[in-house]
């Protein structure tokens, strides 16, 4: 369960705010101070922890070194009621994960968190969703590429998914389009070898470049 820690003086108007994010499933904690919030964050494991900018005693401003120094990979959200760019500035130049303007909606709030948490997992499963959906229409073209000018096409697409892929959690959808990649190389030295006597002998609109026309 992923596990936040939400910061502000005024926590307790926050009180739907946090059901609905436990609602969605996650934990959350709250405190209403800055020096809590540097206690609670070197002791805890939060994932995500979402910090008010003006609050009495110590700002968010002021908070969040502290903070970055007991978490310094834990992702911070900053909330202000401010729209002063100067604090924009600061925060953003503190390397901030997000900057929520109040009043915020739950909804905003929670796209932040999937933003900042759930990210590669939210990319990974679109993405390997669209390459099963592009697998039979990929087949198809190998089926069908008749020209070099399909097989540069097709060779783009593959290269294209492999480069979507490469950061993909799912190891097997990896594979999967590895396959894929392989069987379209056995079939374009198939190609090669039916045509490469023709394209030695004429010239013609869908000839490669090659060796020995290059300079001519």
């Amino acid at each position: 369960m992923v596990k936040i820690l939400w910061v502000d003086d005024e926590v307790e108007l926050l009180k739907p705010h946090v059901l609905f994010l436990e609602g969605k499933g996650y934990e959350v904690d709250t405190c209403n101070n800055g020096y809590d919030a540097i206690d609670m964050a070197s002791e805890g494991s939060y994932d995500l922890i979402i910090l008010d900018e003006m609050m009495p005693g110590m700002t968010g401003l002021e908070t969040l070194p502290r903070i970055k120094e007991a978490r310094p990979t834990t992702p911070v959200i900053m909330v202000t009621k401010s729209e002063e760019e100067n604090i924009m500035d600061k925060a953003v130049g503190s390397k901030i994960a997000d900057y929520l303007i109040k009043p915020v909606n739950p909804n905003q709030v929670l796209l932040s968190i999937k933003k900042n948490v759930h990210q590669q997992q939210l990319v990974t499963e679109q993405t390997t969703a669209d390459y099963r959906s592009e697998f039979g229409r990929l087949a198809s073209s190998l089926q069908m590429a008749e020209t070099f000018a399909d097989w540069c096409t097709l060779y783009r697409r593959l290269t294209g998914w492999e480069i979507e892929l490469e950061t993909s959690s799912d190891t097997s959808i990896r594979e999967v389009l590895a396959y894929q990649k392989s069987e379209a190389n056995q079939e374009f030295s198939k190609f090669v070898r039916r045509n490469y006597r023709d394209w030695i002998n004429r010239r013609t609109d869908d000839t490669p470049v090659m060796s020995h026309t290059l300079m001519r």
